[in-house]
């Protein structure tokens, strides 16, 4: 298999109009990803060297997205969509140059496993033309049916056309394929028109192919693999079961998910073994997670980095750029954003730190945050080893606190603070004997008489 160069052909232009969005069907995300890039990911997987998308509503935007998820893929655009083996021929630049095996493949099947790509591949190899992924799905109705005899698949067979005897088959068309390079155009040119919708179908080629003498297969994957997603309703279904399966992983290789399903990974969610997640978390993405970590419930976390034996929420928020290294922590509601937390600080409480550092051993005090922006311009923060700042402190960037240096409660500071040194930023209190009791009797005597005004 690794000797043979694949070419996966993905049709990508449906217009999507269930979804009832000016977004494309297929950069819909998944996990946060494009459905499409999933597609794109299973057929890389599963040894794809080249990649032809084949687009059509919204040509231009999907152009752009693809440079993310796909930057070496050629774009082909289906003008008219003329049907499945009409939309594979726009991709004929592609499919000439000569791969040993091309995989044809839809956009909105996000599902789809690599596993069963590489299987319909394997087909290819021992000598087989044309290897069509068949499932099971628990009601056939609907799909289009497997006729095989004597273990080779002579046609597929739409629901409607069906004899009473072939809508007793329960092993369905899943729509995708993988066919000998040495064959595909010449299968494909072949496939006419002549049917009620003046379509040319893709299926058409499997008759073809056995009216040449040609192995034609069809092996089987999972009923999750087929799944196309149409509407939002079946967007959602396809979320929970990626995120079902992303669990599961999880747990198998060691983390705990202790109420599993109230944990929602993004596609790229890295987590080490020994980690702990309580309920109620959410990852976005660009989140990597070492080994023995604890992510408290109702936290929010994306673009961070947690290092081993790390703490984090409840209720905490890391956005993009949080740095947490080992045996730092970061309580319930804080927010860290740009920052690295190093070995052993703690941002306890009811804290913000945004485009600092946090020295080693430090200790943030509840309330303090970090002014880090001036309405034009983002500025730096560095707290050194050892620091301590007292509760409610506002820390004005560009600053910096030294090493062992201590920042009483409620200050403000404007200026930088020496290592070791102490430092107040707040007004010096001053209290006057009995002029609560004073201050009490006036508000009183005045709500008293706006009362009685009220009522004259």
């Amino acid at each position: 298999m690794s000797q043979r160069s694949c070419l996966s052909v993905i049709l990508a232009a449906g217009e999507g109009t269930r979804m009832k969005s000016a977004t494309p069907k297929v950069l819909h995300a998944i996990a946060g990803l494009p459905m499409v890039a999933h597609v794109v990911k299973a057929a890389e997987t599963a040894g794809a060297t080249g990649l032809a998308l084949v687009i059509g509503h919204g040509a231009d935007e999907m152009r752009k997205a693809a440079q993310k998820f796909a930057p070496k893929a050629e774009t082909f655009v289906q003008e008219k969509r003329l049907g499945t083996a009409h939309a594979v021929l726009a991709a004929r630049e592609a499919i000439s140059k000569g791969y040993d095996d091309i995989l044809v493949m839809f956009g909105d099947t996000p599902l789809i496993d690599s596993g069963a790509l590489a299987a319909a591949r394997r087909k290819l190899a021992e000598g087989t033309a044309v290897a069509v992924i068949g499932f099971r799905p628990p009601s056939p109705t609907g799909y289009g049916r497997l006729i095989e005899k004597g273990g080779k698949l002579v046609a597929i067979r739409e629901e409607k056309d069906c004899s009473d005897e072939e809508k007793m088959i329960g092993f369905c068309n899943a729509g995708m394929m993988a066919v000998a390079g040495k064959h595909a155009l010449r299968l494909l040119e072949k496939v006419d028109n002549k049917n009620a919708k003046g379509e040319f179908y893709l299926t058409d080629i499997i008759e073809i192919a056995g009216a040449e003498g040609l192995d034609v297969v069809a092996t089987e994957a999972g009923f999750e693999n087929a799944l196309g997603i149409n509407n939002r309703a079946e967007l959602a279904e396809a979320e929970a079961i990626w995120q079902a399966r992303r669990r599961r992983e999880a747990m198998l290789s060691g983390v705990t998910l202790i109420a599993p399903e109230t944990v929602y990974f993004s596609h790229d969610t890295e987590i080490g073994a020994d980690t702990i997640v309580e309920p109620n978390v959410w990852f976005g993405p660009g989140v990597r997670i070492a080994s023995g970590a604890r992510i408290h419930a109702f936290s929010h976390i994306e673009g961070a980095t947690i290092a081993s034996n790390c703490d984090v929420g409840p209720f905490a928020r890391l956005r993009p750029g949080a740095d947490l290294r080992n045996k730092a922590k970061v309580g319930n509601f804080c927010e860290v954003k740009q920052a690295t937390i190093e070995e052993g600080a703690k941002v306890n409480h009811l804290t913000y730190i945004g485009d600092a550092r946090v020295g080693a051993g430090a200790n943030i005090g509840a309330g303090t945050i970090t002014c880090n922006y001036d309405g034009y311009s983002k500025f730096f923060t560095d707290i050194g080893e050892g620091a301590f700042v007292g509760s409610n402190s506002s820390l004005v960037a560009p600053v910096s606190i030294g090493k062992g240096g201590y920042i009483a409660s409620g200050s403000v500071i404007t200026e930088s603070v020496p290592d070791d040194a102490l430092a107040f930023g707040r007004a010096r209190q001053k209290t006057i004997p009995g002029k609560g009791k004073e201050l009490r009797e006036r508000f009183a005597s005045a709500a008293a008489a706006r009362k009685k005004a009220a009522a004259e």
